[in-house]
């Protein structure tokens, strides 16, 4: 395990465990920046029991049993507990260390799985900040189809609230891909901060500037982020859980069978896609 830490905060990267992010806390208090990753989250060996992971070479559901790229069908089939191909396959390998220090960590990982492809992550911390950049280099011979996104999944409590404004959002059907693109309903409308609905939310929401605004009372503290190269962010409320899910993605649910492949890049041989995500910690007086 990598740790970083600056005057305000302190956290843990797993590199093994798919370039994870296992936990980041305050310094002082050791209350949770992102959700709480025990002993037995981490020997689940697995980045969806930590605090956050990147999403390359998409993010999350895609159906049909694959994609079209322009040589010809992508077959896939189900790599976790989901019926449907999740989260690309960076999650699912061991990352590299190629530098690390106090304040800053960079990962490489080189992958043939599902096409040659190179990813890099950058995280550093700076007063309180996380910034992570996150890259992908297509590396086969013919183009092939890239979308990026980070899972980060936060701690919830009754006081929490979110501020992140979209234009509208992707419904899902039965098997939660993207079905048809809607106004926002009431009660998901964050362009001021409201509470996180008490229902299940797993939906991709369009039009968003990339700012967003985590508010932790009960913990004490705002994070304020900051997203580039991205239009979409996902949100997840599992009811009756302490977490939620906010990621900054940079297509929604099951782009590859949308009509225009909303938000994904088709990359040439040494071609780069990229996204960068900021989270800012300011306590509470």
């Amino acid at each position: 395990m990598l740790i970083l830490q600056d005057a305000l905060s302190h956290l843990e990267i797993c590199p093994e465990l798919g370039g994870a992010i296992a936990n980041w806390r305050l310094r002082g208090s050791g209350l949770p920046l992102l959700r709480h990753s025990d002993a037995a989250a981490l020997a689940a060996g697995t980045p969806r029991r930590l605090g956050c992971f990147p999403l390359v070479p998409w993010s999350n559901r895609i159906g049909a049993g694959g994609f079209a790229n322009p040589n010809g069908w992508l077959a896939l089939t189900a790599n976790s507990d989901d019926p449907l191909p999740i989260h690309g396959s960076a999650w699912q390998q061991p990352w590299q260390v190629v530098a690390h220090d106090e304040q800053r960590a960079e990962l490489l990982l080189q992958s043939s799985v599902p096409f040659a492809y190179r990813a890099r992550q950058v995280l550093e911390l700076n007063d309180g900040c996380l910034s992570i950049a996150l890259e992908v280099t297509h590396c086969g011979e013919q183009p092939a189809w890239y979308g990026l996104g980070l899972h980060p999944y936060f701690p919830r409590t009754a006081g929490t609230r979110l501020q992140a404004a979209a234009e509208a959002v992707w419904l899902c059907d039965e098997q939660r891909l993207s079905r048809e693109l809607a106004p926002l309903p009431a009660g998901w409308d964050f362009a001021c901060a409201r509470e996180l609905p008490a229902e299940r939310v797993d939906h991709a929401f369009v039009g968003w500037n990339g700012r967003a605004v985590i508010h932790q009372p009960d913990l004490g503290y705002r994070l304020d982020c900051l997203a580039s190269h991205c239009g979409h962010y996902l949100l997840f409320t599992p009811p009756e859980q302490g977490f939620f899910c906010l990621e900054p993605v940079s297509h929604p649910v099951n782009a590859h069978h949308l009509p225009g492949r909303p938000g994904l890049r088709l990359l040439a041989r040494g071609e780069t896609a990229r996204l960068r995500w900021s989270m800012s910690c300011w306590l509470l007086r």
